[in-house]
Formats: structure tokens, C-alpha cells, sequence
């Protein structure tokens, strides 16, 4: 990297710019999913209430500002917030404040994240939230106009990027034989959480193709992240590579903002040709060198648990080391699920539940249900009850903490919960008697059952996964 001296990188102006836009919009769809989201699943009538959280786990284990105070209004409050912060950022407002403000602004929705994230629980246990907050963390030091973006945490975010990919290669090499043997992506884009308007096009690709993806995969997650360390422009190309990987993965599924981060860390790496203006100091105040400097030592420090977790022969995905998920460790999908499984949720009006009675389906934003409806994408927003019913589809263990809250919610007609879906067939001021839920396996049509049912799915009824339900005390 040229530099004006030894602790900037002017020629990384652009990237810089280019990766805080990119984080601020990040983060900005971060916190609209925890504003529209929390009452139904973390509210004082949620699945998983926040007051119950903080008075069993200490504040030293889960750092939040809701152990000292939490209403839903506050946490309302909380979360738009981080909305507006996030807005201001991506409008520049960090490039017209001195430099210490830039760093307090970009520290803001990383506290403001931080404290949502801690109280979550199984709503937010997914590595993408870490990963977020990882990468805040280090954009909290990048600098603004008054100064060119630090070597150290320019490579600590290459540093990033590397265990992300890496981290992810391995874990698939180490789990399932089928990456090994070039055949997972017969079954992923059937059996991923949450498919996308392409997932069938992708899954009815020649086998040979589902080969060439795999192995493409491993060549740019246990290969290419070396290059990120090499000379320009070997680097920019790498960091291409692994845009152009993350892209074909936001076209054939959902995951949330996963793909959309690991984009604006490989960003960071590119080398835009361009340079700090001429204005711009040669140094860097000697107090930022100092703070850049310690904190780059620290993270460092920290990177031994995530190094050692990926060395080891029982490597674990999505695991942070402490409480403020400095530095984590990542992977996804060390298994493929070869079989596709729903939970289909229905509700009934009669007195008596009949296995032949009049009961209606809840219909989901994002997972499968209606065989005929085509898959949405909402990547990069998180559906995060569509993702919980993917789990507990997979085993009914998932689910043991919210599903029963789920149901009494639906039994109540509580408004919150009816808007986190598609659609309800019971108005909120005339819920069912009864629930009950039963679990079907899945599968894509092929092209010709499509063009003869207009179905993008087939399903077969598999077992019962709860029985007819009603509110205990109702008659």
C-alpha cells in the first residue's frame, strides 16, 4: 500500500468511502428488521420477553442497556434510533464532523446494535449478527475526511474477510462428505432456510453445473483469501472473486445480510485508483495513531480463540469468544439437509377439532407454504420467525423455547404476531378455537409438473407436529 507515511493508506480513499455507505445501508436494514419485529418476538407480550431475559442472565454476559430500563416504547425508541444514525451515516454526516466525532457517530449503532443483539436470544443467535457487529466495530477506527484510512485496519478488515471465507471453506470440508464429493448443491437450493425466486431455476441446473458451483466454491473460500494479503492489484481481483461468489449467492437464496457484509468487507480490499485530496494532512494526529493502534493490538490478541477454533479438528460455526463479539468466528451449512421439511401451522373455528374440519393455513412472508405461490426475495431484510421455523422443521428441539408462545399468540389474535405474517385467515378480533401444526416434506416441482399445476412446490403429509391446541381455560 503507498502511503504518505507509515500509518495511512491514501490511496485507499475511495475504499473507504465505498465501505462506509455500503455499512451505514447494512446497518440501516439492521435495525428497520428489530423496529418492525420486536414487539411479536422480544416485546413484554413476546415469544421470548426481554424483562425475563435480563432477570435470569447478568449484565457482564449479555452487556445491554435494557438491564437497566425496558419497555416496549423504549425499545422502540432504541431501534429507530439506530435507523436514523444509520440513515445520517450513509448521507455522509460522519465526513462533516471532526474526526473524533466521526469515530463517536460510527460508534453509535454499534452500542445501539450491541444491546439488541445481547438480548435477542435465539432471534438474533445467527452469525451474521456477530459479523455486523465485527465489522462496526472496526469502522468505528477507519477515520473520516480529516484523515486517509489506517493501514492496520484496512488489513484487520482483509483479516476479517479471511476468517469469513475461510472459516466457512473449512467447515464444509471437515462436515458433510457431500462437499467433498461435489454433491451438496443436488439438494441446497431445496433445503435452504429460505428460498428465493431463482432457488428453483438453480436446483434444476445439469448436475454437472451443482459440481462446478461446489468446487468454484471451495477454490474461493480455501484458496482466494490468501490473495487478499498479495500485492495490488492480485488483491483487487480476489476481493472480485469474492463479490461476484456472493452475488450468485444472493440470486439463488436468502440469507439475510450475510452476503450483502461479506461484499462490503471484500470492497474494502479493492483498489479504486484513486488518492486523498491534497488537503488532507500528511500525518495523523498523534492521539488516533495511539487509539487505532491499541485497538488493533487487542483485536489481534483476540484473533487466538477464533484461530484455534478453526484449526481444531471440532471447528464450531457462528461462535463469539466475549460478550461485545469483538471477534468471532463464522461458518454456514457444515451439513446439507437432503430432504426439505415444513411445519405447516392451521387454525380452526369449530368447537371440536376434526381432523376433517374447516381448518385454514397462516401463510408466511418468506418460507414455503401455498405450493403455488413463487418464492420472494427479501434478502437482505432478516424474516427472523421464517428462519426459526426452518429450524424447527429440522427437529422439534428448535422450537421448545417460542413455538408454544407462537400458538398462543395465534390463539389470541394478537396483532403484533399477525403482522410478522403473510397472511391470517382469522381476523384478529375472531382467532380459531384451535391450532395445531403438522409437519410435510417439500420438494420443487419439475419443469413439467409446473407447467401442468402451476405449482412451484409438491408436499406430503409426514407426521403431526402439534396436536389441535386451544387456550387453557376456553370452552
Amino acid at each position: 500500500m503507498a502511503a504518505m507515511e507509515w500509518f495511512t493508506a491514501p490511496d485507499y480513499w475511495i475504499s473507504r468511502l465505498v465501505f462506509q455507505r455500503a455499512l451505514a445501508a447494512v446497518y440501516l436494514v439492521a435495525f428497520l428488521g428489530a423496529a418492525l419485529q420486536f414487539r411479536a418476538l422480544l416485546g413484554e407480550r413476546g415469544m421470548l420477553p426481554v424483562p425475563r431475559f435480563v432477570a435470569r442472565v447478568p449484565f457482564r454476559r449479555a452487556p445491554s442497556v435494557f438491564h437497566w430500563h425496558y419497555s416496549d416504547r423504549f425499545f422502540a425508541l432504541w431501534a429507530w434510533t439506530g435507523v436514523a444514525v444509520s440513515a445520517a451515516l450513509l448521507a455522509g454526516l460522519d465526513s462533516l464532523l471532526p474526526l473524533w466525532g466521526g469515530m463517536l457517530l460510527w460508534l453509535l449503532p454499534w452500542l445501539l446494535y450491541l444491546s439488541v443483539m445481547n438480548v435477542g436470544q435465539t432471534w438474533y443467535s445467527f452469525g451474521w449478527e456477530s459479523l455486523l457487529l465485527e465489522v462496526g466495530f472496526l469502522a468505528v477506527f477507519l477515520g473520516n475526511d480529516e484523515v486517509a484510512p489506517p493501514v492496520v485496519v484496512l488489513f484487520l478488515l482483509r483479516w476479517l474477510l479471511f476468517r469469513v471465507e475461510f472459516g466457512a471453506g473449512l467447515i464444509k470440508m471437515r462436515g458433510d462428505a457431500c462437499w467433498r464429493k461435489l454433491t451438496c448443491l443436488d439438494h441446497h437450493h431445496e433445503t435452504q432456510p429460505m428460498p428465493g425466486p431463482l432457488s428453483r431455476f438453480f436446483h434444476h441446473l445439469p448436475k454437472p453445473l451443482h459440481r462446478v458451483e461446489a468446487a468454484a466454491n471451495h477454490v474461493t473460500q480455501l484458496a482466494v483469501p490468501f490473495l487478499l494479503f498479495t500485492p495490488q492489484p492480485i488483491a483487487t481481483a480476489a476481493a472480485a472473486l469474492m463479490v461476484v461468489t456472493q452475488l450468485w449467492l444472493v440470486l439463488s437464496g436468502n440469507f439475510a445480510w450475510l452476503n450483502w457484509l461479506t461484499v462490503v468487507l471484500a470492497l474494502s480490499a479493492v483498489d479504486y485508483g484513486g488518492t486523498a485530496p491534497a488537503d488532507v494532512p500528511a500525518t495523523a494526529p498523534l492521539w488516533y495513531e495511539a487509539v487505532v493502534l491499541a485497538v488493533a493490538a487487542l483485536l489481534l490478541a483476540l484473533s487466538y480463540r477464533p484461530v484455534r477454533n478453526m484449526l481444531s479438528r471440532r471447528q464450531v460455526m457462528n461462535r463469539s469468544f466475549d460478550p461485545l463479539h469483538l471477534v468471532n468466528t463464522y461458518g454456514a451449512f457444515g451439513s446439507v439437509s437432503r430432504v426439505r421439511y415444513e411445519v405447516v401451522v392451521e387454525g380452526t373455528a369449530d368447537d371440536v377439532p376434526r381432523e376433517d374440519g374447516d381448518w385454514r393455513e397462516y401463510e408466511f412472508k418468506g418460507k414455503p407454504g401455498d405450493v403455488r405461490r413463487r418464492p420472494r426475495q427479501y434478502a437482505p431484510y432478516h424474516l427472523r420467525l421464517d428462519w426459526l421455523m426452518w429450524f424447527a422443521a429440522l427437529s422439534p428441539g428448535y422450537a421448545g423455547a417460542w413455538f408454544g408462545a407462537l400458538v398462543e399468540r395465534l390463539l389470541e389474535g394478537d396483532r403484533d404476531t399477525l403482522r410478522l405474517l403473510r397472511h391470517s385467515p382469522f381476523p384478529p378480533d375472531a382467532p380459531p378455537r384451535h391450532v395445531r401444526a403438522r409437519l410435510f416434506r417439500y420438494r420443487f416441482t419439475t419443469r413439467r409438473e409446473r407447467r401442468e399445476t402451476g405449482a412451484y412446490w409438491e408436499r406430503t403429509y409426514v407426521r403431526e407436529f402439534l396436536p389441535p391446541t386451544r387456550l387453557t381455560g376456553s370452552s
